[in-house]
């Protein structure tokens, strides 16, 4: 790409990231997932931006390249000098959240590369996050405790589950790591199996539940507030936007915070600012992303009480260096803009 000044080139691919492992959740097992990538090269600058598909809502890479391929250029305008117009436009689309966050991204990148200065430092954030968690999938005893031994050193654990035979995994886990663990439902329990499984999980220790019911199932929200010792739940697929805040706020302590279902920073700081406002604790969190959507959402760390950014952690060959990872704690790159730099 020809980054002069003539004007903005951006261009638009779709990529698909290698996992290290098969990961395993109550929707399937995956080993690679599709995401896309865009750049934009203005004022000899390019800048990058990651936009991820949420495919359990049935949008696809090719459904975010799409968009970016049909509209990308008229959004982004002719120049970048009022980038706040721009990020303006980028949020009122109409398109899929993830071509939203892949442009909202790249302006990001591109703000913070022309001042010659991280991003995170322009917005006043510290360089140090978390500490953030690592997933572990759904497995056997065995596999889940190698899973932990062997995981990079985190601060916290997840673990995918889908019903009563997950509690021996969670057995195991205990037994080799004494840090907190959350566990990830991904809409698969019922009412019934959430009390016969609370107990239980109370005993060992866990710390809170995504999304254990389907979307839909706001009665079994409702009846399972009312369990005695109930843990914590906060609500992933059933919250994607601002305006979902509101209903969530009747019946979850919590509210998971993806950009790839927000459109972005922009539309994510506006979730996680309404979830304050309704008292709702904020969990900041992520797909299977490169260390570029990792940097995207990591410029809003300071806004979340839980920081689940580990996306990146699983890549077989990441296409974006730039991330570290200290005593549990994402350390942002020092590069001038998202603080990434492309692996190839």
């Amino acid at each position: 790409m020809n980054p002069g000044s003539g004007g903005i080139e951006l261009s638009v691919r779709r990529e698909a990231l290698r996992l290290t492992e098969t990961v395993r959740s109550s929707r399937g097992e995956i080993d690679s997932v599709d995401t896309c990538m865009v750049a934009i090269a203005h004022d000899g600058i390019v800048a990058y931006g990651e936009g991820t598909p949420t495919d359990y809502a049935g949008v696809t890479a090719d459904d975010v390249v799409g968009a970016i391929e049909a509209h990308g250029a008229e959004l982004i305008g002719r120049d970048l000098r009022d980038p706040e117009h721009v990020l303006d436009r980028i949020e009122r689309w109409d398109a899929p959240a993830g071509a939203r966050m892949a442009l909202d991204g790249a302006v990001h990148d591109w703000i913070g590369k022309a001042a010659r200065q991280p991003t995170w430092k322009l917005l006043a954030m510290p360089r140090t996050l978390g500490p953030t968690v690592y997933t572990i999938g759904i497995a056997g005893p065995d596999e889940a405790a190698s899973a932990v031994r062997n995981a990079p050193a985190v601060g916290a654990f997840k673990v995918k589950v889908g019903g009563p035979g997950d509690i021996d995994a969670l057995e195991a886990i205990r037994r080799v790591t004494s840090l907190p663990v959350r566990v990830d439902a991904n809409e698969a329990w019922d009412l019934d199996t959430a009390r016969a499984l609370t107990p239980h999980l109370r005993r060992l220790g866990i710390q809170l539940i995504e999304q254990p019911f389907p979307t839909a199932a706001i009665g079994d929200y409702h009846r399972y507030r009312e369990i005695p010792d109930r843990l914590p739940v906060f609500l992933d697929e059933g919250c994607t936007d601002a305006a979902s805040v509101l209903a969530a706020q009747a019946y979850a302590d919590g509210i998971v915070v993806k950009l790839c279902k927000a459109g972005g920073i922009r539309g994510a700081r506006r979730v996680m600012e309404a979830g304050r406002r309704a008292g709702l604790e904020v969990m900041l969190s992520c797909m299977c992303e490169s260390e570029l959507a990792i940097s995207q959402a990591a410029q809003l760390a300071p806004l979340a009480d839980h920081i689940d950014l580990d996306g990146h952690l699983y890549l077989r060959e990441p296409p974006f260096h730039g991330l570290g990872l200290r005593d549990g704690h994402i350390v942002l790159g020092e590069a001038a803009g998202l603080g990434v730099v492309p692996a190839r």
